[in-house]
């Protein structure tokens, strides 16, 4: 039974009704009082059924209006002229000049660097003597440069 339809539940709700007029006309006959009719366990029984019925019938039409609700929004949304919000406002910080605000970070902690950072002497920068550089090889690059490759079969 398809009963997350509209339908369908409206069919169970008309159905779960008539068996409880049913019941209560046929509890009626054999003359039991109000009470006894209330405590009816078939009765209990079709009265839960209708009040489930009815709460997934609340469920569906909150879903339907959703739906439609949606609908419009969208079609409000289409309608409107569409804005490049997002070009026009990086043209707008490119214009003005202004960089990210990481950008802007990224350039002040750059700047305390260079303020820390003692002053290089001219003769620290030049370069080692040739000797030292031959001097400093690892001993790894000697042994690649004297062992022959090894041959595939």
């Amino acid at each position: 039974m398809p009963s997350k339809t509209k339908e369908a539940r409206l069919q169970q709700k008309i159905y779960f009704e008539r068996k409880l007029a049913e019941r209560l006309s046929l509890l009626g006959e054999k003359g039991l009082d109000s009470k006894q009719i209330t405590r009816d366990s078939s009765v209990k029984k079709f009265r839960a059924q209708i009040r489930e019925t009815n709460d997934r019938l609340k469920v569906i039409e909150g879903r339907e209006q959703k739906v439609e609700e949606m609908a419009k929004a969208k079609a409000e949304k289409s309608a409107a002229p569409k804005e490049k919000e997002k070009a026009s406002k990086k043209k707008s910080k490119k214009e003005d000049g202004q960089k990210s605000k990481r950008q802007q970070k990224k350039r002040a902690k750059k700047k305390e660097k260079e303020k820390e950072a003692p002053p290089v002497e001219e003769e620290e920068k030049e370069a080692p003597p040739a000797e030292e550089k031959e001097k400093e090889t690892p001993p790894a690059e000697e042994k690649e440069k004297e062992t022959p490759p090894a041959e595939e079969n």
